[in-house]
């Protein structure tokens, strides 16, 4: 196995995007682009491991060296607490990008999965964190895929997978948003249609307009919403890294802004097409100024059926039931440790305890969820 040695050098490890993106493979929340995004935030720093195999193919996934991370959703020591597991210590290497919730291993075509994440492996172990003194430190992947989490496994993993959450996505059927609603039950596609004339109804101004025209407005929507449930953030620093996304990210950054006639905007929802599917990237509203009109759904969902040619639209993690009744089905992501040294380690009967119970409060919660979880990707670690 050959690994780099500049891996910290920029948010893909020193490796051309052109390159990258090929190892990618369509799959945005892992491109060149997405993760210069991440490489925004403060706090950390955000590189790009690649390696070569054993075979002559290559393998690269996004990591971080982080000390203390912002985001909740990231902070595996606290998420494996809360659950009664042993936990590593916070800080050291997150395998993994900083936001998106969705990890890949990136593999060049041809290239023997199980060998790309050995090599991945050793590649994360021997690695150094430029913000840590010790090499002995957490080295921990998160939001991995079922498949990824089997191959690494295979590869020498020792610890079992713990199941953070669910990743809901939605297929768009050849024939559009028309087809899409007529391959939900009549029941879901009445309410959704029902939705759609409330929205229509409440005069909204819809305009589609870039991240860089609209950050400001963006920002502010989003720093009502967290306000709602109970975060108070400053809208300043938040503008400028929205400033800064959209000035990265182009034409790629799309937003949909919705208002009252001569009004300032109410609504947003930011969002990527990539290929076929259309990510959704961010939501806010400004809950004391809306209407009652369905504002959620036809932003986000409804919006990204109707556009042309998307077949796929990923809606990420959290309300489940939301997504499942408008046809989403819901995948499990997985963190699992990647150190040698895993606190983790003896616990799998634990581990998978915790997995079957996160699976049954799921499967239990709602018909709809029931419905949309596909149990196959749970089963090999419940």
């Amino acid at each position: 196995m050959t690994a780099t040695t500049d891996t910290f050098a920029d948010a893909i490890g020193g490796l051309g995007d052109t390159e990258w993106d090929r190892l990618a493979d369509g799959r945005f929340l892992s491109s060149a682009l997405w993760l210069r995004v991440c490489a925004l935030d403060p706090g950390s720093v955000s590189g790009g491991l690649h390696v070569e195999t054993p075979g002559g193919g290559r393998a690269a996934i996004p990591v971080a060296a982080v000390t203390d991370e912002p985001t909740p959703s990231l902070r595996w020591h606290d998420l494996l607490a809360a659950r009664g597991l042993p936990a590593p210590e916070p800080g050291g290497l997150l395998v993994g990008q900083r936001r998106g919730y969705l990890a890949h291993l990136l593999t060049s075509e041809g290239t023997d999965r199980t060998e790309a994440a050995g090599a991945v492996l050793d590649a994360v172990r021997a690695l150094r964190s430029p913000l840590h003194e010790e090499s002995k430190i957490a080295r921990v992947a998160m939001y991995l895929t079922t498949e990824d989490v089997g191959a690494l496994r295979a590869a020498g993993v020792r610890t079992a997978p713990v199941a953070l959450t669910t990743d809901a996505w939605i297929e768009i059927p050849p024939g559009g948003y028309h087809a899409w609603l007529e391959s939900l039950s009549s029941h879901r596609a009445r309410r959704i249609r029902s939705e759609i004339r409330k929205f229509e109804r409440a005069g909204y101004e819809v305009e589609h307009r870039t991240l860089a025209e609209s950050w400001q407005d963006v920002a502010r929507l989003l720093a009502r919403s967290l306000l709602r449930y109970g975060r108070t953030v400053e809208v300043a620093p938040m503008a400028e890294s929205f400033r800064k996304q959209g000035e990265l990210a182009g034409s790629r950054a799309e937003v949909v802004l919705c208002a009252r006639p001569g009004e300032p905007p109410v609504g947003f929802c930011l969002y990527y097409r990539w290929g076929d599917t259309v990510y959704l990237r961010g939501l806010g509203l400004d809950h004391d100024q809306l209407a009652s009109a369905a504002e959620y759904f036809n932003l986000t969902y409804y919006m990204a059926a109707r556009l042309p040619g998307v077949r796929w639209l990923h809606a990420g993690t959290e309300t489940a039931e939301g997504k499942a009744l408008r046809g989403a089905t819901l995948r499990p992501l997985w963190l699992l440790d990647l150190s040698e040294d895993s606190p983790l380690a003896g616990y799998d009967e634990e581990i998978r305890e915790h997995n079957r119970a996160l699976l049954a409060r799921l499967r239990d919660s709602s018909p709809a969820i029931s419905d949309a979880l596909e149990y196959e990707l749970w089963e090999p670690y419940c």
